[in-house]
């Protein structure tokens, strides 16, 4: 028994045994080495997926505005869009296509093409070159073509450079820029183009491209890769062509206070409010303050706030004895005094031969589709846009406000 137990306590007493905490504390570092190695796997093992995505996002090689194979087809298939032609072939029956001039031209997605070919795509500095192409030389060139010919080979350039851009999930500040410069282009043609007719321009599908385009910069915007200095005057865009959007609102209210706060912000947030509040008189004296492509954005919506102009005061001065002077409400409605008497007809509010408005809460109607022209009413952008040229508005809009 004494033997048995002198030999288990020199067995424990060992010379160079672990005590027992010792052994706890070689335990505890064998487990935190364990968790450490296990941490150290999963952070590679989720790296892998990334890294593995990265690696099969096509990069493009394209140092071109337009792949050689497709030029040499579209050549072929005589399908070269006359800014694209080599100058002095043009009458030829397959006439040539200039390799400085062509731009790729926008392809839907089919079955069995592959649109991910790095020969194909463009890197971002090529399609940012491109952009600039396609605003200072073509829609900014003084030229015999008219301008909706102009805007329809842009327009189709734009969306292939978009469609490279998503496909190489293009990011970062070269990103914002061509998306910056796409937003322009399409906010002044908005302006520009209105009224005509929709074979040669449609007015929705532009929209719908302009909206898009719009919420991706906005999208860019919110990622930390700036600085971003024109982001106060594309938010205010924002805003004033999505004058009462209550998802506009809410993205800009969330945006940062020193943000929020600047002039272009705040004003068009006091248009908005003015829109809100149905006040015609208040939103078209503050849309005096815009510059010219803020006021770009905002034409869409001016036709809709004289008519509620209009409809108020039918129902305020509706009296048989009450006369309205015509001077006086031209200039509430920012109009000369002859657009002004055809605005007034055109919703049924009487003008007389004195020249002064009888309003009546009875007369007035809505104007039927077509009936207004809505380039005749473009005074308060027109005013504005003086000596500016395409160039300078899309490129960099930088007239300050009216104060």
């Amino acid at each position: 028994m004494n033997r048995r137990r002198s030999r288990r306590i020199s067995h424990s007493q060992r010379r160079g045994a672990p005590s027992e905490g010792q052994w706890r504390q070689r335990d505890k570092e064998q487990w935190q080495g364990e968790g450490k190695a296990q941490v150290r796997q999963a952070d590679e093992e989720e790296q892998k997926p990334r890294q593995h995505e990265e690696d099969t996002v096509p990069k493009g090689t394209c140092q071109t505005m337009c792949p050689a194979q497709e030029l040499r087809d579209r050549e072929a298939q005589n399908r070269l869009h006359h800014f694209e032609m080599l100058p002095g072939t043009e009458k030829d029956r397959r006439p040539k296509g200039d390799p400085s001039r062509a731009v790729k031209e926008y392809s839907r997605p089919a079955a069995g093409k592959d649109s991910t070919k790095p020969s194909d795509l463009r890197p971002p500095p090529v399609l940012l070159k491109t952009v600039n192409y396609l605003i200072n030389d073509i829609a900014a060139a003084p030229s015999l073509y008219p301008w909706t010919e102009v805007y329809t080979f842009v327009f189709d350039r734009l969306r292939a450079v978009k469609q490279d851009m998503i496909i190489q999930r293009m990011s970062g500040l070269d990103c914002v820029g061509i998306l910056e410069r796409t937003v322009r282009f399409l906010i002044y043609a908005s302006y520009r183009l209105c009224g005509e007719p929709l074979r040669l321009y449609d007015p929705r599908i532009n929209d719908i491209h302009l909206q898009e385009y719009l919420s991706w910069l906005l999208d860019c915007y919110m990622t930390k890769t700036g600085p971003h200095p024109n982001q106060e005057e594309f938010q205010s865009l924002s805003l004033l062509y999505n004058l009462g959007s209550a998802r506009t609102m809410q993205h800009t209210m969330q945006l940062p206070l020193r943000l929020r706060s600047t002039p272009n912000i705040k004003l068009a947030l006091f248009i908005n409010q003015a829109f809100l509040e149905r006040n015609p008189v208040r939103l078209l004296r503050l849309a005096q303050k815009l510059n010219f492509l803020q006021t770009c954005a905002l034409h869409r919506h001016l036709m809709t706030c004289r008519q509620d102009l209009l409809l108020v005061y039918s129902h305020g001065y509706s009296s048989r004895n009450c006369r309205f002077p015509l001077d006086r409400l031209a200039k509430l409605l920012f109009l000369d005094a002859s657009l002004t008497a055809q605005l007034c007809r055109s919703c049924g509010v009487e003008v007389n031969k004195d020249n002064q408005v009888v309003f009546s809460k009875a007369a007035f109607t809505e104007p039927g589709q077509g009936t207004l022209h809505c380039k005749l009413y473009h005074s308060i952008a027109s005013e504005k846009q003086r000596d500016l040229t395409v160039k300078n508005i899309v490129q960099s809009c930088v007239e300050t406000n009216k104060k």
